[in-house]
């Protein structure tokens, strides 16, 4: 007994007179059986922070330098952000719609492909001109997106709405032209201002659209009457070559003319002051006659009639003879040019 310290420690449930002693209770043991584990806890709580921190790294995210991007919270637009590196709050609290603005898009009407020749005679591609003709037409409308909020949201259907609004743009372009320009050279007008009207409506739209370039692919009659418009086309080249025939023949014609109506015009000048001179001379000559006829009548009266006789028997077919000559006088005659008879 002795060796004994404790006096709990008999195990035998006795005490030392050999009566039964009363039960004792370890509670140090019923409080490690009933208590939670404090590591269960550290865990959870770890984990919960780690998942919050990759829920809120989820918010970074990057746009592209071709791209805008759109920010939404709950679903209603918050912002628009450039190319970099942004944060928005994670999903399901915000959430970014990423929108290529420099790829381009591009719409076909009138391509082969797009028409039924079963049911209708005439497609989409079959517009009236102003003249009352028809005209086969296959456009190619090329765009690309400028806003990424007004493209998303100002429209249900983007690229409907570009289709639908080229055709009437173009329906419009072409009633207000003929049909020859549009078919024969006069494209350039009908492309230009077909894309800067379709521009105008859809910036009333405010559809965050650009027109890049209107390509206009093929204007032709309906394929119906295709070879009589070939044959009024052949006419008409024929008729444009004729005209530049005679146009041709024109130019070389008319300056022959002016120059043969020039040199006409420097003859008649020169005939005119060589006529005018000998007049003048003629008027000279004659003054000075009449001077030597005032200084001595009789003589220059003589004169005269003597070259006036020598004038004109220098003309004469005859020859005279003076009946007072005798004997031979043909020594003196000019045979030569005599006539017999004469």
């Amino acid at each position: 007994m002795a060796d004994k310290i404790n006096p709990w420690d008999n195990n035998d449930n006795t005490w030392d007179n050999g009566s039964e002693r009363p039960k004792v209770i370890d509670f140090t043991k019923i409080t490690k059986m009933t208590a939670p584990n404090d590591d269960w806890f550290g865990y959870i709580k770890y984990g919960i922070l780690i998942i919050v921190a990759l829920w809120l790294a989820s918010g970074f995210y990057q746009v592209q330098p071709s791209e805008q991007g759109v920010v939404l919270r709950f679903g209603k637009y918050v912002e628009t952000t450039d190319a970099g590196l942004h944060y928005h709050w994670p999903v399901p609290i915000e959430d970014v719609i990423k929108v290529n603005v420099t790829q381009e898009r591009s719409i076909n009407l009138g391509a082969a492909e797009n028409r039924d020749y079963r049911n209708s005679a005439f497609t989409e591609s079959h517009m009236l001109t102003g003249d009352e003709n028809i005209v086969d037409i296959n456009l190619t409308v090329v765009w690309k997106i400028k806003d990424a909020k007004n493209y998303l949201f100002s429209m249900r259907s983007p690229d409907e709405t570009v289709n639908v609004a080229a055709q009437s743009v173009l329906r419009e372009i072409v009633g207000q032209s003929e049909m020859q320009p549009i078919i024969t050279g006069d494209r350039g007008k009908v492309e230009d201002e077909t894309k800067d009207e379709l521009q105008r409506v859809l910036d009333e739209f405010n559809a965050g659209i650009q027109i890049v370039r209107v390509k206009l692919q093929k204007a032709d009659p309906p394929r119906e009457v295709v070879d009589a418009f070939n044959e009024v086309q052949r006419a008409k080249a024929d008729m444009e070559r004729f005209k530049n025939e005679a146009e041709a023949y024109r130019n070389e014609v008319i300056p022959k003319a002016k120059g043969k109506a020039a040199q006409i015009a420097q003859d008649a000048e020169a005939y005119k002051s060589a006529t005018v001179n000998k007049a003048e001379g003629e008027a000279k000559r004659f003054s000075s006659v009449y001077e030597a006829y005032k200084d001595g009548k009789d003589v220059t009266v003589k004169k005269m009639y003597l070259d006036t006789m020598e004038e004109v028997m220098q003309k004469a077919q005859k020859v005279i003879i003076d009946p007072s000559q005798k004997g031979n006088l043909l020594p003196v005659l000019p045979l030569q040019g005599t006539q017999s008879g004469k």
